[in-house]
């Protein structure tokens, strides 16, 4: 083997490595996944309604992947499927406040804001994925030793999202900003 192969090689493994190290350390990272701040911009808006304009403040999730499900999958007298496998992704929606400043309806009672917030919640989702059974079947001993042949089989592995969104409406009459 010459010496650029070898580089190469050593290359190829030491993306493995980081791959495989990176795939391990995934459930810790989909524990903490991160999100990008955004404060939605509607300051324009007091020019043409007659009070201050609302202000979102939200952020984007950032999909963390997890290790790819099924590929070590095992059939008993088969021949190992052709899959493409289902990839488990993690996410958290950040927490979201919109705040809308109300005119005093009631002197008594000053109502100053309205508020909405929805709080940090976990999002769940796995891709879809497919398999595909070989037409051959293992070596089969009345057959000297030649494999089968058979129909493929074929089958689709649906996608699949869990999480739990809630929210909260009420007033706020503490006329802080």
């Amino acid at each position: 083997m010459n010496p650029k192969t070898q580089v190469g090689m050593g290359m190829v493994v030491t993306a493995l490595a980081s791959a495989a190290s990176a795939a391990l350390a995934t459930p810790a990272a989909a524990a903490a996944a991160p999100t990008a701040p955004v404060d939605v911009p509607l300051q324009t808006l007091g020019m043409v309604l007659p009070m201050a304009p609302p202000t979102v403040s939200t952020g984007v999730p950032i999909p963390m992947p997890g290790t790819p499900m099924g590929l070590t999958a095992r059939t008993d007298g088969r021949v190992q499927p052709l899959l493409v496998p289902q990839v488990p992704i993690a996410s958290t929606m950040p927490e979201t406040l919109i705040t809308a400043t109300l005119p005093e309806v009631v002197e008594e009672q000053p109502v100053t804001k309205a508020l909405l917030t929805a709080p940090e919640s976990d999002v769940h989702t796995t891709t879809p994925g497919a398999n595909v059974e070989a037409p051959i079947t293992l070596p089969q001993p009345e057959a000297y030793g030649l494999p089968g042949t058979r129909l493929p089989e074929v089958g689709l592995l649906s996608p699949a999202m869990t999480g739990a969104l809630e929210s909260h409406l009420g007033l706020d009459g503490s006329g802080r900003n």
